[in-house]
């Protein structure tokens, strides 16, 4: 008898079968970013707050002082050392 009763709490109850998830009765939201115009972009771009403005500017002349320096560097450095030297590195090409 002891073997049913440890038979039994292995069965499935009703508290451990999986249910449905009930459905959803509201209409599947719209993405945000479906069938934008450019329009609708450019009127987008008024939520943006007035303070954030400038420091984009600032921001973005620094990116792009950067990215001149580096090129720069890069081109008009002569000590600069943009390949191996050596015997080994002659040695592969």
């Amino acid at each position: 008898m002891r073997s049913t009763t440890a038979l039994r709490s292995l069965q499935p109850t009703a508290r451990m079968m999986f249910r449905q998830s009930p459905r959803m009765m509201r209409p599947v939201p719209k993405e945000d970013q479906a069938g934008h115009t450019v329009s609708q972009r450019l009127r987008k771009l008024k939520q943006i707050p007035a303070e954030l403005i400038p420091l984009a500017v600032v921001v973005g002349f620094a990116v792009l002082a950067a990215g001149y320096s580096s090129a720069r560097k890069f081109f008009v450095d002569k000590n600069l050392r943009l390949s191996r030297t050596g015997a080994a590195g002659r040695a592969d090409h």
